[in-house]
Parts: structure tokens; sequence; C-alpha cells
């Protein structure tokens, strides 16, 4: 069928068929959806027709017919944490920038502000308000609502929608427990927290403005409530308790690392105390029996989280290789205004460093020991502002001019404050 022709042919059977309505949508975003190939590079048109066909036909219609099926909501929650946020799909990075650029259109191109959506004081912002409400049948006060109890979440990705609709089916049940089932309200639950975790890993968009492009970075403000939602999943989900715990672990050692790493040491010290309060006999460090936390200070446990497996027989051009790595995440999230990730990634550099050369026999450090830090910095900042083989001319341009190094000799930055034209997949 054509895609209005089986909406209208859904439409017409009897509301009470929900299973119905499940497997077509599936059908629609999944199966139907896979079967047509991209038009151009990374253009993958026909695909999000049909993802949106799902989300619609279940949206649009099943809703409206079956407004407390909290399996529908927990079906629509999933065809945006699992179909537009994982990656799974080779098209999965043109879906969220079709969705971007959808909610673009209601937040005006500029971060979103729910407030002025629920309370609209001019006629942009009613038809704005219009679009969200009848377009795609969100309610901006029930937004600010799962934003306030779950976020602050990115209007603007998968996950907070995942997280609305799972949040709204909820909402539903509560209003009617007689159509309450336990195990449909555990994995709307689910959802939620899912979703808020890889809110938490790449729930931000971070504006790179010589690409042109949104590039998502961790949302680590989340935290606290992302640790909350694991907390009272435990609880609540017996039969998966274990399974929930150790992922509550392994998202307290992430956090933390990611804190430190973006230079919120206070931060990051907190979740570190709290992680092994919490699981004070669990390994921080896998392989490692002996990396429990009282056996590793905050800043060791960083430094191996980055090192991974090398160690003093790892080699010298490994550790240093290491190095220059975060030295260049670190001038390159000074280029984009990243001035917090741009201080972490050049602390965590020098602690790997100073982590290898402490390792190291004082007899031996001439012959295998890592060349002075303050030369390799040298070194990498040269390689990136040359400008024959550097970083493009916008992004040499504004390191030198936050370095204090003198303008390149004839060079005219390019850099635009035009908004983005897509999202990177970084």
């Amino acid at each position: 069928f054509e895609m209005a022709q089986l909406a209208d042919w859904i439409t017409k059977l009897e509301p009470h068929f929900v299973h119905v309505w499940l497997v077509q949508s599936w059908n629609m975003a999944y199966n139907i959806s896979v079967k047509f190939k991209e038009t151009s590079p990374g253009q993958f048109p026909d695909r999000w027709r049909w993802v949106k066909a799902g989300i619609e036909l279940l949206r649009d219609d099943g809703l409206r017919f079956n407004p407390n099926e909290t399996l529908i909501y927990r079906e629509l929650a999933w065809f945006f944490q699992h179909k537009i946020g994982q990656n799974l799909d080779d098209a999965a990075t043109y879906y969220k920038q079709q969705l971007a650029n959808d909610m673009a259109k209601v937040f005006a191109k500029k971060k979103p502000d729910l407030d002025e959506l629920i309370h609209p004081k001019t006629a942009d912002q009613e038809q704005r308000a219009r679009l969200l409400r009848d377009t795609y049948k969100m309610d901006p006060e029930f937004m600010k609502e799962v934003d306030e109890r779950y976020g602050p979440l990115e209007w603007r990705l998968p996950e907070a929608h995942a997280v609305y609709w799972a949040a709204l089916g909820l909402k539903k049940a509560q209003e009617n427990p007689s159509k309450i089932n336990e195990e449909d309200l555990i994995t709307l639950r689910r959802v939620i927290y899912q979703s808020m975790l890889l809110s938490f890993h790449r729930g931000r968009l971070v504006l790179n403005p010589f690409a042109r492009a949104f590039e998502f970075g961790p949302n680590l403000d989340i935290i606290p409530k992302v640790n909350l939602a694991y907390e009272q999943a435990a609880r609540e989900d017996a039969k998966n308790r274990d399974h929930i715990l150790k992922a509550h672990r392994n998202f307290l050692a992430d956090a933390v690392y990611f804190l430190y790493e973006y230079n919120r040491l206070a931060d990051a010290a907190y979740w570190y105390k709290y992680l092994s309060t919490q699981y004070p006999n669990k390994p921080l460090l896998e392989g490692n029996t002996n990396s429990l936390p009282g056996n590793l200070t905050l800043d060791k446990y960083a430094v191996a989280r980055v090192q991974g497996d090398i160690s003093d027989s790892g080699g010298r051009d490994r550790t240093e290789g290491v190095v220059e790595g975060l030295l260049v995440n670190s001038y390159r999230s000074m280029a984009v205004g990243e001035d917090g990730p741009s201080a972490g990634f050049r602390l965590l550099a020098q602690r790997v460093w100073e982590t290898y050369q402490s390792q190291m026999p004082t007899e031996r450090l001439a012959v295998i020991g890592l060349r002075p830090f303050e030369e390799i910095d040298r070194e990498i900042r040269k390689r990136m502002l040359d400008p024959q083989e550097g970083e493009p001319v916008e992004v040499r341009a504004v390191l030198r001019s936050k370095l204090g190094e003198p303008a390149e000799a004839g060079s005219q930055s390019t850099a635009t404050n035009a908004p983005p034209e897509k999202t990177s997949n970084k």
C-alpha cells in the first residue's frame, strides 16, 4: 500500500485492536523503512518518511482511539529511544538531523524555551505553540514537568522525546488505575532511565561553527537525576535488580570519569565518594581485581581509564600518543568555546604523563621516559597551527587569538555565526 492508504486502513479497524496498531507501526518504522537505499551520501529521505509514518500512526491515531493504553506509549517511546536514538540503522544520523530540523521550527532555531510556548506573547510564539501541540501532539506544560523531574533534557534530541512519551504513559496509568499492568509500568520506567543514560552520554548539542554543525557532548547536569532513576528502578524491579545495579555502577564510574575529563573536579570527587560508598567491594577497572575504590585515588582512577591497557610494559610510544591525543582534544575544545573540557583534557594529559614517568626507574628515564610535557605540548600546538598541515584556517585563527599568538601573515578568518545546517556523528 501507499503509506496514506495503509494509515487509512488501520484507522478503520476496531479501536481496541491495540496489537494491530503496534504491529503495523513497527512494520513501517523497522521493516519497510530499511528497504530504501540512500539517495545521496548520508541522505535517507524515504527511510525517514516511513519511520515518521510509524510514529504518526501510534501518536496521531493510536493514542486518539486508545488514550490510556500504556503499550502504545511504551512503543512510541521506544521508537525515539531505539530507532532514532541508537546508531543501529545506517540512517540513524539522518533521523536525528530530521528530528532536530522539526524541533527547530518549534523553537525558532534557538535553544528550546518552553516558557514562551506555555505563555506565548507574540504571534510567532502562538504559531509555534500550535505547531507543537497540533502536529507533534506534545504539551509544553507537561514537557516542562518532565524536564524538571528527569532533566535538564535537550528537546531537539530523541532521548527527550522518549522520556516524554514514557512519562506520559505513566501519568495516564495513574489516572486509570484499573488498567494498570505492573509489567507495563516497569517497561515504561526502563525506557525513561535508559534514555536518561543516553542523554548523559550524548545529550548536549555543541555548536561547531567551523563545520557549521552540531556535535554531541555529554549532559553532565543530568547525572543526579539519572542516579535517582537507577535507584528507583532497582527498588521497583526486583526480578532485574542485580542487572540494574550493575548498570548503575557502570554509570557512576562513567560519570566520575566524564566529570573529571570536563574539569568539574569537585563534582567528580563527590560522585567518586558516592560510588565508593555504594560499591566498596566492586573493582573499578575491568580485569583488575585490585582496583577497588579504596585502593585508587580519583586521579589514579581517571588516568587508568584513559590509559586503558597501557602500563609500564605498554610502551613509551603508546603512552605519548595518548598524551598527544588529549592535548589535541584540549585545543579543539578551546577553539569551539568549551573551556571546561579544554582544561579537563589538558589536566588528564598531564596526569597520564606524570603517572607514566613515576612508573619508570630513574636510571631508565633517559632511555624509555617520555619527552618533557612542555615539549610535547609545544609540538602539538605547532602542528595544529601549521598553515599547511594544521587545523582549518578558522580554527587556527581562534586558537591563535586565545593563545596570544600573532595572526598568520595574510590570513583572514572566515568563521561564521550562521546557524549550523547539520548534526555531526561525533
